[in-house]
């Protein structure tokens, strides 16, 4: 009877002391203000958003920087390419014009032969540059005379009945003088009253032109001197 009594105030004191703690526990569940709670974790998130913003904020104006870079080497290469460019059109094109270069275009291509019978009646420098100056006047762009570039350096000189020189090259008979330009502006310089070949005809000289669409002239192949430009 006495176990018993001691089993029973044992299991009585196992409930109180279980109650007492669950009491506590509820207890401290209503001591507890939820709003705080809310309001503290609200506030912790607000402090990680604005710290991810920032974040953000920072990231952005680098790529914004790193981008403009980018352009401004883009433009710079841009332009650097652009002056390239031009600047080797440019050398193109002088060096077209001084003859320097291999060109091609539609023209006229002019057949002498020389049917002269003495140093009076045989065809001279005289007569060559009058045709070249011709043709400069009437456009052409590139001008050859058996194959030696015509240039403002160049020199036409009669050596005897047999051969002329022609940058210093000797050239015999036929005289084949080839033009780059307008077709009807390089033949109409030089036919009709006055004109070069007409004169050459009279004489006895054989005479004939031959259009051309895609006339080749080849370049000046001699060094370009100069005596008085420094």
């Amino acid at each position: 009877m006495k176990g018993k009594m001691t089993m029973v105030v044992t299991v009585g004191i196992a409930c109180f002391i279980l109650i007492t703690v669950m009491t506590m526990q509820f207890k401290l569940v209503n001591e507890t203000d939820i709003t705080s709670i809310e309001n503290l974790r609200e506030a912790e998130l607000k402090t990680e958003l604005a710290n991810w913003k920032t974040k953000y904020d920072e990231a952005s104006s680098k790529f914004e920087e790193t981008e403009q870079k980018i352009k401004e080497y883009q433009d710079k290469q841009k332009s650097n390419n652009e002056s390239s460019d031009l600047i080797k059109n440019e050398l193109e094109q002088t060096q077209t014009i001084l003859g320097l270069t291999d060109v091609e275009g539609e023209g006229i291509v002019i057949t002498i032969k020389d049917k002269g019978m003495d140093d009076m009646s045989v065809i001279k420098d005289d007569d060559l540059i009058l045709i070249v100056n011709a043709l400069k006047i009437a456009g052409a762009e590139a001008i050859s005379i058996n194959d030696q570039r015509i240039v403002n350096m160049s020199d036409i000189t009669y050596i005897n009945s047999m051969y002329i020189k022609v940058n210093g090259q000797r050239i015999l008979t036929p005289y084949i003088i080839k033009a780059i330009g307008n077709q009807s502006y390089l033949e109409s310089t030089l036919i009709g009253n006055g004109g070069q070949i007409d004169e050459l005809k009279k004489l006895g000289h054989e005479v004939t032109i031959e259009k051309q669409a895609n006339l080749k002239i080849d370049r000046y192949n001699q060094e370009i001197k100069t005596k008085y430009i420094e």
